[in-house]
């Protein structure tokens, strides 16, 4: 499965004395929001529309020498899909003027289906006709029934098929009830049926973490054709939220070859997030190898690559442009902030002891002639980060005021109204809990917003568990035992003829949200909010009892709305990790951002900064944080134990992505991690410290 997380840009001036830096989170559906806080007036940086071809090039827009394939590194994701979607229909329309067919090989995951939407809203409000369009599919599970939920005939008729007027005959996708024997004559066939089309004119790729393409997995040859393949511990760990747990997942899949894919006439791949970063860099800047299957696209004539920010976050024009020297760079304060922190950790330096020598011999003179020395240039970095630190998130009052104190401009209201919103119920004290029992302890007024139920994340035996304890207090007491003992039995029914990847009953999902909204409120009473601050808003687009969701509804944007304005807060914290497994938090983050679009002409949300935290699935570069906040020993302590109220995520977690730590122990060596490397750049060393990002109001995607 494909994850989308967003990738920030910078606005910060190096002054020491001005306000910490805004910054710009990339990667939701949100119109552009034009709001001041307390804290500083929001920036306001300049369009990346691909439409806009008169404004100067970011340096992440040019591409360096390291690059072995076409690519193309465009702002958003929205963006990405929206231009190669174009592409397609711009080929569909050439090809019915010349009366000929257009082949279009498909890819499926959550990568392409912004590019099936524009394809959607083309035909719909455009009159894109597909009357004129053949489509081969990359691949399909094996074994895996058509009407499966994890099925990708399935997901093709749902995304793209059943929503435009494409002749069901002209679709063709690998059959997943081919018996065993036959899966060899299939496959033969299926490559004479893309021959007898013509060939491939267009094909649309994703990349997998492995480097797969396709389900080619590492050791799949240039040469390979359609096949049978086994598929990689890898792969299936990502697959794994998607059939309600890695036990699920089929073992193996039948998938068109590289060589397959390497015979279209042109080829497309996209990649989306931080978490496709480092893959695509090897694709894309190393050596052709049979173990990054992706990486055989640089021997293709006409191969292209399209990523956003997040996914190129690794290439070499986006990690050290400077080192390419094949362009002028625009030296502003963040790229500057940039490089000095990226000359620190190469060199293995604290900030203020890096030399001019330093600079000049890692492609950085250009930086240090523009900025006069680099003691001044170190400076003014290392003090950026010194305000970044701090021990008090909702500001510090006067009382409490100390000599050489940094007075900020969050300091002026106290005791601060804070609203954190959790997407699931254990969210919150992963991410930010040390930070949660600060502004509690400090004397905030906290309310914290559960947005989805988490029912999904609860394993059957764990649900069993808690109607056995139910039925067994019942009878005990004499409530109505005879009653809880036939939902026992006929729950219990329910999940042993339940098959593996199928939606729980509606009274089994009930359950289970029942189980983890116990958690939350344990975890959130242990760090000493009221039970009457809890809010559990079971928000619509989640309530599927499937990992795919529902598109976010207005519904879903007046909860959020209805309880930003009954709180009126001061702060607002928000899960900016977008990178779980099933999307849930990139869905969150854009109900309220778009909540807080609506309500940005109320008096309290001129007063109200939106802070992003991060923990769960990855944590903010040290770049990028404007706020530290560090923790001690004893907090970092304290946190663990709020974490582990949440008994049914703990040990194993039914949905923990790619990384084999559970969500504890993640939490506690990112933060062991980030204060190290404050600790390595020069300032003060503490146990852990958790990052944040303020939200300047422009949108994800």
């Amino acid at each position: 499965m494909d994850s989308h997380h967003g990738f920030l840009t910078m606005s910060t001036s190096l002054d020491a004395t001005s306000p910490a830096h805004s910054i710009d989170v990339q990667s939701l559906n949100v119109p552009p929001m034009n709001v001041q806080s307390n804290n500083a007036k929001l920036s306001t940086l300049s369009s990346t529309s691909a439409t806009n071809s008169n404004k100067t090039p970011a340096y992440w827009e040019i591409a360096s020498p390291a690059e072995k394939i076409p690519t193309r590194v465009i702002e958003r994701a929205k963006d990405v899909s929206a231009t190669v979607a174009r592409e397609i229909a711009d080929l569909i329309r050439a090809k019915a003027r010349a009366g000929e067919k257009c082949v279009l090989g498909l890819a499926t995951g959550s990568t392409p289906t912004g590019v099936y939407d524009e394809l959607v809203r083309l035909h719909r409000e455009e009159g894109l006709s597909f009357k004129n369009v053949i489509t081969f599919n990359l691949d399909e599970y094996w074994p895996m029934q058509p009407a499966d939920l994890q099925s990708y005939h399935r997901f093709m008729r749902e995304h793209l098929f059943d929503r435009v007027d494409i002749d069901p005959a002209h679709t063709h996708i690998p059959n997943g009830l081919a018996a065993e024997d036959d899966v060899r004559a299939m496959c033969e066939r299926y490559e004479r049926e893309i021959k007898a089309a013509g060939g491939i004119d267009l094909q649309i790729l994703g990349i997998g973490r492995t480097g797969h393409i396709g389900f080619n997995e590492p050791g799949s040859s240039r040469t390979s054709r359609t096949r049978l393949i086994t598929l990689d511990r890898v792969t299936r760990k990502d697959a794994a939220s998607d059939f309600f747990g890695e036990e699920n997942v089929p073992t193996r899949a039948v998938t068109m070859g590289v060589g397959t894919i390497l015979e279209a006439k042109r080829v497309v791949m996209i990649a989306f997030g931080e978490g496709k970063a480092p893959v695509v860099a090897r694709a894309i800047e190393g050596a052709v190898t049979n173990s990054i299957a992706a990486s055989f696209l640089q021997e293709h004539a006409n191969a292209q690559v399209y990523l956003d920010l997040a996914a190129a976050a690794e290439l070499e024009r986006c990690k050290a442009p400077w080192a390419s020297a094949n362009h002028d760079l625009d030296w502003t304060d963040a790229l500057a902030r940039k490089a000095v922190i990226w000359l620190a950790r190469t060199t293995g330096k604290a900030i203020l002891k890096l030399t001019a020598e330093d600079y000049n011999e890692h492609h950085l003179q250009d930086l240090l002639a523009g900025r006069g020395n680099a003691y001044d240039l170190n400076r003014a970095v290392f003090r950026g980060l010194q305000r970044s630190i701090t021990g008090w998130p909702g500001g510090k009052p006067a009382a409490h005021k100390q000599d050489g104190d940094i007075n900020r401009p969050e300091d002026e209201i106290f005791p601060k109204r804070v609203l954190i919103f959790s997407p699931h119920p254990d969210d919150d004290v992963i991410s930010m809990g040390g930070t949660f029992i600060r502004l509690v302890d400090q004397g905030h007024e906290v309310h914290v917003a559960y947005q989805t139920s988490g029912n999904i994340a609860v394993f059957d035996a764990e649900a069993l568990r808690f109607l056995d304890f139910a039925s067994d207090f019942n009878g005990m007491f004499g409530f109505e035992g005879a009653k809880t003992e036939r939902m026992e039995h006929d729950i219990t029914r329910k999940l042993k003829a339940k098959r593996a990847g199928e939606v729980d009953a509606p009274e089994v999902q009930r359950l289970k949200g029942l189980i983890r909204r116990g958690e939350a409120k344990a975890a959130g009473i242990y760090c000493g909010v009221p039970e009457d601050r809890l809010y559990f808003l079971d928000m619509p687009f989640y309530e599927t009892g499937r990992v795919r969701k529902k598109p976010l509804g207005l519904d879903d944007i007046e909860i959020v709305k209805k309880l930003l304005r009954q709180v009126k807060p001061h702060q607002v914290y928000a899960a900016g990790d977008l990178s779980d497994p099933h999307g849930t938090h990139r869905v969150c983050l854009a109900a309220i951002f778009r909540a807080l679009r609506e309500c940005e002409h109320d008096e309290w949300a001129k007063h109200c900064t939106t802070w992003l935290y991060r923990g769960a699935w990855q944590e903010w570069d040290v770049e990028q944080t404007e706020m530290a906040v560090p923790l001690s020993p004893d907090e970092v302590a304290r946190k663990r134990t709020e974490i582990f109220k949440h008994q049914s995520q703990k040990d194993r977690a039914l949905f923990p992505g790619a990384d084999e730590r559970e969500f504890w122990e993640r939490a506690e060596q990112r933060n062991a991690n980030t204060a190290k490397l404050y600790d390595s750049l020069g300032l003060a060393e503490y146990a852990a410290i958790e990052a944040f990002v303020r939200w300047d109001g422009r949108p994800l995607d």
